[in-house]
């Protein structure tokens, strides 16, 4: 054979392929695997608050009383006692057949764009936005525009604005309760503007809330979806209040829609792991979840206020933050004139990791931005981290 001869590929992409990207946050998470990384980039739980004896007991459970059933093919819906205890805990009135178990709350933005977004279809997200939705709704094709957003979430009168100057939106995706990448929380008088005007435009509106449970004084407002069940679709996921690694979520759909993700569902996976689901309703089904989430929520708020208190303590002027009111993450903002994503590789060098905000925006990204989160590192951790961080910061001030 010639060694001069080009080598080609027989496989054709399709343009949906070509359009999907990978993740940044994914990519991060290499870096943060080598040794003496302070990693503030991940969106990972501390595995302190993986409830390792229950899931030991309920496996064998499960295995002991179930097996046969555990082990073998089940219904695409998911477990039906799962479904039951998810419809209710929710606050406002679900029955179990609108629940559809979803392999992690990622599974049912995909299913989401599947069944809703044409080619050149207008969808709607917050200012940032959550990375993993971008993701799932790109290959789609649709076009993707921003609605202006502050600290108290969606500006309403912005949405009407973007409304009015194009074609309609199949929906505005928004997470509420302690955004990822912000940790900022939809204000009770946005949520009933935003709820109101949705209604009154017939805006669907496709609600994320894998955070809701994790806030740390008062919880949040009531959801959306509790407002206007028939114009939201309603994710949410286990993998924040027990373990990511059971890749277990769910959705509430409108019964009108509801057939659609399901068959969306089945063409994907059949259905997601039984075994996961067994367990899983195994753990919570004698309130589990009250006891143990408590626990997650105030170890998280002290090392938030561990972040709080060490960005005061080191950052130079001009740099700002939040104080998010839950979740796992906050936001931070880089003086004029520099940019986050030129500042990660010197931070790397020196043993610190974080998420460059721009990479959470669907158009016009603010460079200065940056997501710190704070719940895998140790106290000792954070205060390194943040002091190398703001040094950093500070050797590259204009």
């Amino acid at each position: 054979m010639n060694p001069s001869t080009q080598h080609t590929s027989p496989w054709v992409l399709s343009a949906r392929a070509e359009k999907m990207n990978p993740s940044v946050l994914r990519e991060l998470l290499k870096v943060t695997e080598r040794p003496g990384i302070i990693s503030f980039a991940g969106g990972l739980p501390s595995p302190k608050t993986f409830p390792v004896e229950e899931f030991a007991a309920a496996c064998a459970k499960v295995l002991r009383d179930d097996a046969a059933a555990a082990l073998q093919y089940a219904a695409s819906e998911g477990y039906g006692p799962l479904r039951e205890m998810v419809a209710a805990a929710l606050p406002w009135h679900v029955e179990p057949s609108q629940v559809l178990i979803t392999t992690g709350s990622q599974q049912g933005l995909d299913l989401a764009a599947k069944v809703l977004i044409d080619h050149g279809s207008r969808i709607l997200v917050e200012t940032p936005t959550y990375l993993g939705a971008l993701q799932a709704f790109t290959p789609m094709e649709p076009q993707i525009q921003s609605v202006a957003s502050d600290d108290e979430g969606v500006d309403v009168a912005d949405l009407r604005r973007v409304l009015a100057a194009g074609s309609p939106a199949r929906f505005l995706y928004v997470l509420p309760n302690f955004q990822n990448p912000t940790g900022r929380t939809l204000s009770e008088a946005r949520r009933a503007a935003l709820s109101a005007c949705a209604a009154d435009i017939g805006l669907p509106l496709l609600e994320d809330n894998p955070y809701g449970e994790l806030w740390f004084d008062t919880p949040p407002p009531a959801p959306l979806t509790a407002r206007n069940p028939d114009g939201c679709l309603y994710l949410g996921s286990f993998s924040k209040v027990l373990a990511p690694s059971l890749r277990l979520g769910f959705l509430v759909a409108p019964k009108a829609l509801y057939p659609k993700l399901l068959q969306a569902k089945q063409a994907a996976d059949l259905h997601s792991p039984g075994f996961n689901q067994r367990v899983v309703a195994e753990v919570m089904k004698d309130g589990f979840l009250d006891r143990h989430v408590p626990r997650i929520r105030a170890l998280y708020k002290a090392q938030r206020d561990i972040m709080l208190a060490a960005l005061a303590q080191h950052m130079p002027s001009g740099v700002s933050w939040n104080q998010p009111a839950g979740g796992m993450f906050l936001w931070a903002r880089l003086p004029q004139g520099m940019d986050s994503v030129a500042l990660l590789p010197q931070a790397v060098e020196r043993d610190v990791a974080f998420v460059p905000g721009a990479a959470f925006y669907a158009e016009a990204a603010d460079a200065r931005t940056l997501r710190l989160s704070f719940v895998t590192a140790s106290a000792d951790e954070i205060q390194r981290g943040v002091a190398a961080l703001a040094a950093v910061i500070r050797e590259n001030q204009p």
